[in-house]
Parts: structure tokens; sequence; C-alpha cells
């Protein structure tokens, strides 16, 4: 069976997944909002369902894929201390840029990082 991450390396099963999260879909569903085949979607689907990701009701003729979080769940913890890495990096920037002089020749837009500095800064 493919790790989890070889599952998630396929952009269709990831874009599954972002359907999925909105709310269960049937095959067809699927099919409609990938524009692949029927047996195209079902492969991808098969995958996700072996893999945990996903989950089948049978409801008369159709079958519903909802999403199932705990293997999403493991990602996210397998990821924690890379994001703790990438979160201190960018706070490290963010204090960088706060010693920077504001450029006086800018306007100061709602969206400029001054702007958004400031906002941080009071909340």
């Amino acid at each position: 069976m493919a790790t989890h991450f070889e599952v998630l390396a396929e952009p269709t099963r990831r874009r599954i997944l972002d359907l999925l999260l909105e709310r269960p879909r049937s095959v067809g569903e699927l099919v409609d909002q990938l524009q692949l085949s029927q047996p195209g979607t079902s492969k991808h689907l098969r995958v996700l369902r072996e893999s945990g990701f996903v989950r089948v009701r049978q409801d008369a003729q159709r079958r519903w894929y909802e999403l199932r979080p705990e293997p999403l769940a493991e990602v996210d913890a397998w990821l924690a201390p890379y994001r703790r890495l990438w979160e201190n990096r960018l706070d490290a920037l963010e204090r960088h840029l706060d010693t920077m002089p504001d450029s006086p020749d800018l306007p100061d837009s709602p969206d400029s990082p001054a702007a958004h500095r400031r906002q941080r800064r009071t909340d």
C-alpha cells in the first residue's frame, strides 16, 4: 500500500480531497467536477479509500464519498516540527522588517506591510 505522502503527491487526489472537504459527494459529482472519466475517477477514489483518506457510503444506487480526517491528522502531526521551523523563520523575517524604516515615498495603503505590522501591534 502507498504511504500517505505518495497518495497525496497526486494532484487529482488532492483535488478530490479539496472537493470532499466542502461536503460528501457522489461519484457522478466528482466525475463532473474533475472532468475525468468515471473509471479514472474511481481509480483515484479506490486509492484514497484504501489509504483511509475517504470512506464510502452506499445509498440505493449511489455511492457517497466523504473525507476521513484521521490520516490528515497523522500527516499534520508529522509536519508539526517542520512547521515550527518555518514559523520561526517567518517570525525572524517579521522582526527584521519591523526594524526597517517605512518608505516615505510610497503611499501607506491598508495593504502595505507597514499597515499590517501596525495592525498586528494593536491586536
